[in-house]
């Protein structure tokens, strides 16, 4: 999966396969969280947002995507 660097204050990257539905994202804590089933839209409106932690917290987290912590 390619993985993009963010310019944000609390996103450092993400990488999503657009085939697969799969979105991961690396916090800059250095926390990773891969999401299941999220649209490409939901990525490319995340990629468009003025703040991406913004936007992360307000559509990602009420939208309960079934997520896990990977290593």
């Amino acid at each position: 999966m390619k993985r993009i660097a963010l310019q944000s204050s609390s996103l450092r990257s993400l990488g999503y396969d657009a085939e697969q539905q799969v979105l991961e994202v690396e916090f800059v804590s250095g926390a990773r969280y891969r999401y299941e089933q999220v649209p490409p839209e939901a990525v490319q409106a995340l990629l468009q947002a003025d703040s991406l932690g913004r936007h992360f917290n307000q559509v990602f987290k009420p939208q309960h995507y079934r997520y896990r912590r990977i290593e």
